[in-house]
């Protein structure tokens, strides 16, 4: 791999040009509105997209309906592989590199605003004809979503209280010319603290979106608690992952700062006691695709951002992903894993030796744990390993554990394991009634009426694992070691 160093987005598209098979790009007329996830679908979303989809480059559409002058990315991050190309490191290895970023964090440092390529050029809010819908190419991904939306947009503000500053990302719909709307999952982000607060003082809260920045930043962001408890800003662990500083630079209509090299970043204020209807726009009820893969219902009620500037490079790249994608699933498993492994290696440590955060649970609700047991006190520890998982992400629905002998990242031989190492009856363990995550449709009273909320669900460990004292009777049928590249080159090369 070429060494070339990745910083923003565009030092990271310049790196999958070297590489075949990264980064394709179109100079096709495409429409933002549904047509850019529609083409995408097929090209390399993943996930938990409804088929056919597949993994596949990123790309890049260079003739934007309505925006002579921009670009826009998708599926930068729709790779495992890929990511772990820009993070500098193996796909294996991704949990285990922001574990460490977590734990050896670089704050953010501020730099003048001469220095700041976000702010090459500016549009005030006040000025005439000002609207955040012409300047943003922001997509919708179907037709019947609420409007356009910002899915790749690196929400930043700060505790009215402590001034103590965070990172997150959030759903952002375009509702006119100057107002955005903000979803925020209950009780899982620092930022819905920082607006409480200052709601509950009558006052608006400074925030910036900061969109198409350095893909270590947008990993991080997705960190949650309590891993990166409340206190903890998220750039400090992309600036581990980095080992240098995140560059900010301070707004210019609020009392915040935006990532220095960010391709576009808006300005604004989330307005005291002001909530907007999702889908005033189009009426149709639904929102946009969420991870789990179906169309989230459209709030009555959401907080509004008053946007005050929009600034931008020259020649700007708008960011986006498709909400059930292989991205989300990789901005959102892969701080999973490092939480996890975080978590049960200070409980039990060397036992653990990798978590993968599965496709299939959008990289929020299942995960495989593949765990070690080396001595007959180990038994059960596992299970114990599932449960420190649970507590590690709370958004987790299900665990399944298998050996050292499973490639976890390997979906078939998972299921191979639970085929012939798992009995239903004695290696399933149900933990009902426990919060999870309010996107699952199945997590909801009309579903199961035993559950007493929307986002109460019933969490599940699948146990695939050969308990010890049965060891030798599992053992896999064991192949000859050959290098296969003297007898099929073009398939092993060196």
């Amino acid at each position: 791999m070429p060494d070339l160093k990745v910083n923003d987005l565009r030092s990271a598209l310049g790196l999958l040009k070297t590489v075949p098979g990264q980064l394709i790009e179109t100079n096709e007329l495409v429409d933002p509105h549904a047509e850019i996830s529609g083409v995408y679908r097929y090209v390399g979303a993943g996930g938990t997209v409804k088929r056919p989809t597949q993994i596949g480059p990123a790309m890049v559409f260079n003739n934007i309906k309505g925006h002579e002058d921009a670009r826009v990315v998708i599926g930068l991050l729709a790779s495992r592989k890929r990511v772990a190309m820009l993070l500098d490191t193996t796909p294996e290895r991704l949990g285990f590199l922001l574990n460490d970023a977590v734990k050896n964090p670089i704050a953010p440092v501020t730099v003048p605003k001469d220095k700041a390529l976000c702010q090459e050029v500016v549009h005030y809010a006040d000025e005439p004809g000002f609207d955040i819908r012409k300047l943003v190419p922001a997509p919708t991904n179907t037709e019947e979503d609420a409007g356009p939306y910002i899915t790749m947009g690196m929400c930043y503000a700060s505790d009215p209280e402590t001034g103590e500053s965070d990172i997150t990302i959030h759903r952002l719909c375009l509702q006119s010319k100057d107002e955005i709307s903000m979803y925020f999952v209950p009780g899982a982000r620092h930022l819905e603290v920082f607006r409480k607060k200052a709601e509950e003082a009558g006052k608006p809260l400074p925030i910036s979106i900061s969109i198409g920045v350095d893909p270590a930043i947008e990993i991080a962001a997705c960190f949650e608690p309590p891993t990166t408890p409340l206190g903890y800003n998220e750039l400090s662990a992309a600036g581990g992952i980095r080992k240098q500083a995140v560059e900010m630079v301070s707004c210019l209509t609020i009392n915040e700062q935006a990532i220095a090299n960010a391709e576009y970043v808006i300005e604004g204020e989330l307005l005291p006691n002001v909530r907007v209807r999702e889908d005033q726009n189009t009426n149709t009820g639904k929102a946009m695709p969420e991870f789990p893969g179906y169309t989230g219902p459209a709030y009555p009620e959401l907080p509004v951002i008053k946007v005050k500037a929009v600034t931008h490079r020259h020649d700007p790249i708008m960011q986006t992903c498709i909400g059930p994608s292989e991205e989300h699933v990789h901005m959102a498993g892969i701080p999973t894993e490092a939480s996890i492994l975080q978590m049960v290696e200070k409980a039990m440590p060397g036992r653990l030796l990798n978590v993968y955060a599965h496709s299939a649970g959008g990289g929020k609700y299942m995960a495989v744990l593949q765990f070690k047991k080396s001595q007959p006190s180990d038994e059960g520890r596992q299970r114990q390993a599932a449960l420190l998982a649970f507590s590690a992400f709370s958004e987790l629905k299900h665990v399944i554990l298998v050996d050292e002998d499973v490639d976890l990242f390997d979906s078939n031989d998972v299921l191979w394991a639970m085929n012939t190492r798992y009995q239903g009856d004695i290696d399933t363990v149900f933990i009902p009634r426990v919060r999870c995550h309010p996107l699952d449709p199945s997590q909801n009273p009309a579903y199961n009426p035993a559950l007493l909320d929307r986002g109460i669900s019933c969490k599940v460990i699948f146990d695939c694992t050969v308990p010890y004292h049965l060891k030798d009777r599992f053992e896999r049928a064991k192949f000859k070691e050959v290098d296969p590249s003297r007898f099929a080159p073009e398939l092993f090369k060196q």
